[in-house]
């Protein structure tokens, strides 16, 4: 996979006030999305969209592109 995540997303969200608990709760992201989080794996352009309105950053502070 070329794309990888610079930071640890669930880590600062949590940081940032946003458990798994609070983001199940108010339905901001769906378990499936947090499994693949846990797991390193892409999300979804949506969700990639909500995590960059929750953190207040750009997609390019959430990933980066690594060469095979």
């Amino acid at each position: 996979m070329p794309m990888k995540y610079k930071i640890d997303v669930l880590s600062v969200l949590k940081d940032s006030g946003y458990n798994t608990n609070r983001i199940r709760k108010e339905k901001l992201l769906g378990e499936y999305t947090l499994q693949k989080l846990r797991s390193g794996e892409p999300v979804a352009w949506k969700s990639l969209e909500t995590l960059c309105e929750l953190l207040r950053c750009q997609p390019g502070d959430l990933l980066e592109y690594v060469e095979e």
